[in-house]
């Protein structure tokens, strides 16, 4: 008995026509990947002067620790905020206030995240932000690179900091319709200087900050 069940192979177009729609979708998807791109300008003076909000979601604001010599503790704020005066041919007048929220630290353990909310460490019920501003900007020796003097506030303490601070360019991003500054900044605190000197030496009294940031002209 003949099965005429057997199925018979497709034709060629059958196969083909589909795969070509697949390439053609891979393509278009990778020029629009490329026309999304930003043509960012990274010199100084091309850079456009103006008010600037933070981007939050594009925003990482990192403090790393010594844990009892071995190794460097990292964490994170997940909530923050930050607004800048921008003005690159007077980089003297550029001035930058910013916050976080010090109930969003994140260090990936819930149980250590509750003990440094908490009284003994960041105590933000209390304090619920730590907030900084500059008082003075200096030019370094390398191109976009600036010493911001500021004024941290943190558990109701006032210190200068100085932060090494970088303009990495800018560019018109079509993705969120603003043109937009990228901003590193690093440096260094005393905890203890803020009344935060549990277990030191256990745990470092030296915190390094660091921050990569997107801020959006208004």
């Amino acid at each position: 008995m003949i099965n005429n069940n057997i199925s018979k192979p497709l034709p060629a177009s059958a196969v083909l026509k589909p795969m070509s729609i697949t390439l053609l979708i891979l393509m278009f998807l990778q020029g629009c990947t490329w026309l999304l791109t930003p043509n960012v300008k990274t010199a100084l003076l091309q850079l456009e002067q103006g008010a600037y909000k933070l981007d939050p979601s594009h925003t990482s604001v990192i403090f790393k620790v010594s844990h009892l010599n071995l190794s460097t503790y990292v964490g994170r704020f997940n909530e923050m905020d930050a607004s800048l005066e921008f003005d690159p041919k007077n980089i003297e007048k550029t001035r930058l206030t910013a916050l976080v929220k010090t109930a969003s630290i994140d260090v990936n353990n819930q149980s250590l995240e509750e003990s440094l909310t908490g009284s003994s460490w960041f105590d933000a019920e209390k304090f619920p932000e730590a907030t900084l501003r500059t008082i003075s900007v200096e030019e370094t020796e390398t191109a976009n690179q600036f010493i911001f003097n500021a004024e941290l506030t943190l558990l109701g303490v006032s210190k200068t900091v100085a932060l090494t601070s970088t303009f990495n360019g800018g560019a018109y991003n079509l993705l969120t319709g603003y043109y937009t500054l990228g901003f590193t900044a690093v440096g260094e605190i005393s905890r203890s200087d803020f009344g935060m000197d549990q277990y030191i030496p256990m745990v470092g009294d030296t915190v390094a900050i660091e921050v990569y940031a997107e801020f959006l002209k208004q």
